[in-house]
């Protein structure tokens, strides 16, 4: 019975309403990725799992370096057991909204779209967990919230079922 009710949740889960480029827009802000992440950026954000259990919490500094085709962002975490870890970006404008992307752990290329005030990122990536890594893949949406508050929700599945999502609020400081 315990099961069937596990079946039902990852079901009503996998049905639950996501983004897409083609909503309706908020506000008439344009996302510019290469202007937004040029510079230092600061962030804060959590893991949830399915059921909405916060696993972990994090910060972020990001500095990222435009040289007009290229945005490379270093991005740096410290999570709230103290533990840290580096990631870096290397991205490519492909076309006037479109990027692709690298990082180490990602597995191939990276792909992604600006449309209005909004980004979609999709990837899959081997993530550092405490206890290994973990290969999930990434459906990730930004929007432009103000021309220095950017809001980030990323959906995470593995093996496509869903398994929680991240949330993470992105600041220029002053």
């Amino acid at each position: 019975m315990r099961f069937l009710a596990i079946l039902l949740v990852m079901g009503l889960a996998g049905c639950t309403g996501k983004p897409a480029l083609e909503d309706e827009k908020l506000s008439t802000r344009n996302l510019n990725l290469e202007a937004f992440f040029d510079g230092r950026t600061v962030a804060h954000g959590q893991f949830q799992d399915i059921f909405g259990t916060v696993r972990r919490r994090f910060e972020v500094e990001i500095n990222g370096t435009w040289d007009g085709r290229t945005l490379r962002l270093v991005e740096d975490f410290v999570y709230e057991d103290g533990s840290t870890e580096q990631r870096v970006w290397t991205l490519e404008k492909t076309g006037d909204d479109t990027w692709k992307g690298t990082a180490p752990g990602v597995i191939g290329t990276a792909f992604g779209e600006e449309r209005g005030d909004t980004f979609n990122w999709r990837y899959t990536i081997d993530l550092p967990v405490p206890d290994g890594t973990l290969r999930v893949t990434f459906d990730d949406w930004m929007w432009l919230l103000t021309e220095d508050r950017l809001l980030n929700r990323a959906y995470m599945k593995r093996y496509g079922v869903d398994i929680g999502e991240v949330i993470i609020t992105f600041e220029k400081p002053d």
